[in-house]
C-alpha cells in the first residue's frame, strides 16, 4: 500500500490531460483520467456485447424459440423481449420519454439507462479531450452531432426498419391463420403457428402475444398491446378486427383474408408513389448537398478562404444561420416528396 500510494502521489497527470484542468485551483485532472478510463470501459463492453448480439441474431430464425430452446421459461421469454413500463425518471425528459419501448420495439436488447450513460460518457469524453486541442466552439457542436444526435438517429433508423420488415410479413401472417381458421384450429393454435413458423421480427411479436395469454392476459389485450409496441396502422387494423369479432362473432378468416389483400395492396401502392416521387427525392438530395460540397470543397482547395475571416466576431453567427437555412430546406424538400399512405 506504501509503494501505491508514493506511485500515485509521484504520478504527473499533465502530460496525460494538460494542466489546463485546474478549476478554481482544485486539481481535477484525476477524476477526468478516471472518466476517461470508465468512459473507455464501457465503449469497449458496449461493442462486445452489440458484435456479439448481431451474430447470435444472425444465426438465429427466431429469438423467442431459440430462447426456449436454450431452456428459459415462457415467463423470461416474456419479461426480457416485452417493452417494460417506461420508468418516470425517463418521462419527463424529450426524445427518451420512450426509449425502453423503442429499443425492444428496434431488436436491440439494451438497458436504457446504459444507452443514456454510454452516449453521455462519449459526449464528456470527445468534448473534454477535444477542448483541449481545439476551439471548444468547434468542438463541441461536433462531440453532440456524433454521441448524442447520431446514436438517436441510428436507433431511429433501426426501429424503422424493424417495423417496415414486421409490416413486409404481417400478409403472409394473415393467410396462415386464416388457412388455420379455415380447417378447424381454434385461434391461438394460429397465433402459435405464426410465432413458431415465421421468422424475425413477426415470430418474436405473435410469440409475445401467445405467451402473455399463456399468463392469463385477454387475447383483445394483448393484441392491443403488439399494436402499441409496433405502433403501425395495419397492425392496428388487426388488433380492431379481433376485438370485434371477439366480441360480435362473425368469419374470422375471411376478415383475415381481406385484410392481407388490403395490406398488399397498400404496399403496392406505397411502392408505386416510391417510384413516382424518385425524381423529386433525388433532387432533394442533390440540393441539400450542394452547399455542404461546396463549402468543404473551398475548405480543402482554398485554406485561406474561410481562414481569414474565422476570428471575425460575426463569422460563426453567420455560419450558423446558414446552416440552419440549408437544414430548413432539406426538412422541406423532403417533406414535398415523402407521402404517408
Amino acid at each position: 500500500m506504501e509503494q501505491l500510494r508514493a506511485f500515485i502521489e509521484n504520478l504527473d497527470l499533465s502530460t496525460i490531460v494538460g494542466p489546463e484542468m485546474e478549476v478554481a485551483g482544485f486539481d481535477v485532472r484525476f477524476i477526468i483520467a478516471l472518466v476517461i478510463f470508465l468512459g473507455a470501459l464501457i465503449a469497449f463492453e458496449g461493442i462486445r456485447q452489440f458484435s456479439r448480439r448481431g451474430e447470435n441474431r444472425e444465426e438465429a430464425i427466431n429469438r423467442r424459440i431459440q430462447m426456449l430452446n436454450e431452456g428459459k421459461t415462457g415467463e423470461d421469454v416474456l419479461n426480457l423481449l416485452k417493452p417494460q413500463e417506461t420508468r418516470p425518471i425517463l418521462r419527463k425528459f424529450p426524445f427518451v420519454g420512450d426509449l425502453p419501448a423503442a429499443l425492444k420495439a428496434a431488436g436491440l436488447n439494451m438497458v436504457p439507462e446504459m444507452f443514456l450513460i454510454g452516449c453521455g460518457v462519449a459526449f464528456l469524453i470527445s468534448a473534454i479531450g477535444g477542448t483541449m486541442v481545439a476551439n471548444p466552439l468547434q468542438v463541441i457542436p461536433i462531440s453532440i452531432l456524433l454521441f448524442i444526435i447520431a446514436p438517436l438517429i441510428f436507433l431511429g433508423s433501426a426501429l424503422r426498419r424493424q417495423k417496415a420488415a414486421l409490416i413486409k410479413q404481417l400478409p403472409d401472417a394473415l393467410d396462415l391463420m386464416s388457412r388455420g381458421l379455415k380447417v378447424g384450429h381454434p385461434l391461438n393454435t394460429t397465433l402459435q403457428s405464426v410465432s413458431e413458423e415465421m421468422p424475425d421480427p413477426i415470430g418474436t411479436e405473435f410469440g409475445l402475444v401467445v405467451d402473455q395469454v399463456a399468463f392469463g392476459e385477454e387475447l383483445t389485450e394483448a393484441m392491443k398491446n403488439m399494436a402499441d409496441r409496433v405502433d403501425e396502422e395495419d397492425v392496428r387494423y388487426l388488433a380492431v378486427a379481433l376485438m370485434m369479432q371477439h366480441g360480435s362473432g362473425g368469419d374470422l378468416a375471411g376478415i383475415l383474408k381481406t385484410l392481407a389483400q388490403v395490406i398488399r395492396a397498400r404496399m403496392s401502392l406505397r411502392r408505386k408513389i416510391k417510384a413516382i416521387s424518385a425524381e423529386g427525392r433525388m433532387t432533394a438530395y442533390i440540393l441539400s448537398s450542394i452547399p455542404v460540397v461546396i463549402a468543404v470543397a473551398m475548405t480543402i482547395l482554398s485554406p485561406s478562404y474561410y481562414g481569414d475571416v474565422m476570428d471575425a466576431p460575426s463569422f460563426w453567427p453567420v455560419m450558423g444561420v446558414i446552416a440552419a437555412a440549408i437544414v430548413l430546406n432539406a426538412i422541406v424538400m423532403f417533406k414535398l416528396v415523402n407521402f404517408r399512405i
